[in-house]
């Protein structure tokens, strides 16, 4: 398509490789102030207040966060790299299709707000998995503990790691150096001023960041032309992708895969996720939680949205015939617009390196304590109990460190990213909605379902992954000038692109999208539970915990004989119930966990 002169960018690709750019010194200050602010959070936490002195104030912020900070929180748990580097070039490479996964955030996060959160928060939980042996037995609970812990060390190495190999290969920044730099300030401020300063420099650093890509969009479009000739070189580029109602789950990106399979991603961040739950927790109402994850749908539009015109403006910028063979694009294409305005491609850096992975120590340090520890210690000083938390929270962020230098055999930082929330969190989801909706669902069937969730996770995961590898016969070329090839920041090139037949059989479970990995993994832990569950003897309701099955599906099942429901789930409302089981705990009536519900 003739589209005209491309503008140049300042830095040319010479043999296949980027000339490098360099931070200013204003660049390198404002970088090294963001990353003192932070540390300086954790320390006025650490020294004013309680002082982080109990169990409660450091994992919970003795439960009195406004909504505002938590949902701002809530957001930046699980974007950061993720985000910022993954969606801009995904749209770069394949068109405005991922922006259906806007559409997954309704279901994904009112669900959340209306059955997670009230069941967690009058529970009066400070760990998800609490929940788990609340509703099955211990066993349930230490098994859903330690695949969280596996599940998040991965992700650490991912969202740490991918931001320092991108900054080195563009500016020459120590690889090493950076990732040592802002994983040990984040560990400090973790250990040391606990959740309040977790939330509150989420706060601070998410404001950066929608400071951050809005300049970027504002200056590179100016620089592109203006919005409207951004938008005319993307239609003519076909980056501007229209509604895909292919529903063959093979396909990377549909709105059946973004929208509907986005559902069971959104479900296992937003829903049963330790990182998110505790910020749930940490509130000083439950209504105030609750208004929290109405609060974040509007921002996490805000962020897709801004991730998507980012990629359309790289594209006016740099066309088809892109400076990069490698995944470098997000942090390059930053350098090259901010090249003229010292100090703005610094703050965007810092804003980026906030990475999501050093949020997550602090739930790491909670599951692990409240789940692995205090069971085993009930005499525990609270001193003690505190102490011990801190040294979990800086163990984790060593672990991090450790883990980093796997994170580069993960593929595309986006794709990768979801994959291991779909791989391992989508089990999670599934043995929580069994429990939560499945009144008859047994401790063995939630074992038996967990277990199988997991095998066919991983089956499915490492299946896809191998099938990936290059064989012993090279593939056809590829016209690289119609789809770039990049390396392991972007978008993974399937070896399917260069194969017009359709896989089938086991290959077709391994070409599954990504986006479905969530969806099939819960359905698989929720169809073999329950059937495990009806073999070896359904739960019945006087052995069930008031509060921890939520009663939907005596509703949906009204058309049953009673004898059946008698046998399938409660028909006395559980209502009831709790408000006698909380009367036996002195606890106040508005607690019920139902009673809006029944």
């Amino acid at each position: 398509l003739n589209r005209g002169p491309l503008p140049l960018p300042t830095s040319r690709a010479i043999m296949g490789e980027v000339v490098q750019m360099h931070f200013t010194t204003v660049d390198y200050v404002i970088f090294a102030l963001l990353l003192v602010a932070s540390a300086g959070i954790g320390l006025f936490y650490a020294f004013s207040g309680g002082r982080q002195r109990t169990t409660q104030e450091f994992l919970m912020a003795d439960r009195s966060m406004s909504c505002l900070p938590v949902s701002l929180s809530l957001l930046a748990t699980f974007q950061s790299a993720v985000a910022i580097l993954g969606a801009p070039s995904e749209v770069y490479t394949f068109g405005t299709q991922y922006w259906f996964l806007g559409c997954s955030y309704f279901l994904g996060l009112l669900i959340p707000a209306h059955i997670f959160i009230p069941v967690f928060y009058r529970l009066r939980l400070s760990s998800a998995y609490e929940y788990l042996e609340l509703r099955f037995n211990k066993t349930v609970r230490i098994c859903g503990t330690v695949t969280f812990i596996f599940q998040m060390v991965i992700y650490m190495g991912v969202v740490l790691y991918a931001p320092a190999l991108a900054l080195n290969a563009v500016t020459g920044f120590d690889l090493w150096g950076a990732v040592l730099a802002m994983g040990l300030v984040c560990t400090l401020y973790t250990a040391l001023g606990g959740l309040k300063a977790v939330i509150w420099t989420d706060v601070f650093q998410t404001v950066v960041m929608f400071a951050g890509q809005l300049a970027v969009i504002v200056v590179g479009a100016s620089q592109a032309g203006g919005m409207a000739e951004v938008w005319r070189k993307a239609v003519n580029g076909s980056r501007i992708s229209g509604l895909d109602l292919n529903p063959d789950p093979l396909e990377r990106h549909t709105f059946w895969t973004l929208g509907v399979g986005g559902v069971f991603l959104m479900l296992a961040l937003y829903g049963v996720n330790q990182a998110q739950v505790q910020r749930y927790l940490s509130s000083r109402t439950e209504k105030e939680a609750i208004m929290s994850c109405y609060v974040v749908f509007p921002c996490q539009q805000i962020v897709l949205s801004l991730g998507c015109l980012m990629g359309l403006v790289m594209f006016a910028r740099y066309g088809e015939n892109s400076p990069l063979d490698k995944g470098y694009m997000v942090l390059y294409f930053v350098m090259d617009v901010f090249k003229d305005l010292p100090g703005l491609a610094g703050l965007f850096v810092a804003c980026l390196f906030r990475s999501s992975a050093v949020e997550t120590f602090n739930s790491l340090a909670t599951v692990t304590m409240e789940d692995l520890i205090k069971p085993h210690f009930p005499n525990m000083t609270e001193a003690k109990a505190t102490l011990l938390s801190k040294g979990l929270a800086l163990v984790y962020g060593l672990v991090c460190l450790a883990m980093a230098y796997l994170a580069s055999l993960m593929g595309s930082v986006l794709q990768a990213a979801f994959s291991i929330f779909g791989m391992v969190g989508g089990p999670l989801l599934g043995v929580f909605c069994l429990g939560m909706f499945f009144p008859w669902a047994n401790p063995t069937g939630a074992l038996v379902g967990l277990a199988a969730g997991l095998a066919m996770a991983f089956w499915i995961g490492i299946g896809s992954f191998v099938m990936r590898l290059p064989g012993p016969t090279p593939l056809p070329p590829l016209n690289t000038t119609a789809l770039p090839l990049f390396d392991n920041m972007t978008t993974t090139v399937m070896t399917t692109l260069v194969s017009a037949a359709k896989p089938t059989g086991v290959e077709a479970l391994y070409s599954l999208s990504y986006m479905w990995y969530s969806a099939h993994n819960s359905t698989t832990v929720v169809v073999v539970g329950l059937l495990v569950s009806l073999l070896t003897g359904p739960m019945k309701e006087k052995e069930l915990t008031p509060g921890t099955v939520f009663p939907v599906l005596g509703t949906l099942l009204f058309f049953l004989p009673e004898r059946y429901r008698e046998k399938l789930c409660c028909i006395t409302p559980l209502a009831q119930k709790v408000t006698s089981h909380l009367h036996s705990l002195s606890l106040p009536l508005s607690s019920c966990v139902f009673s809006s519900f029944v």
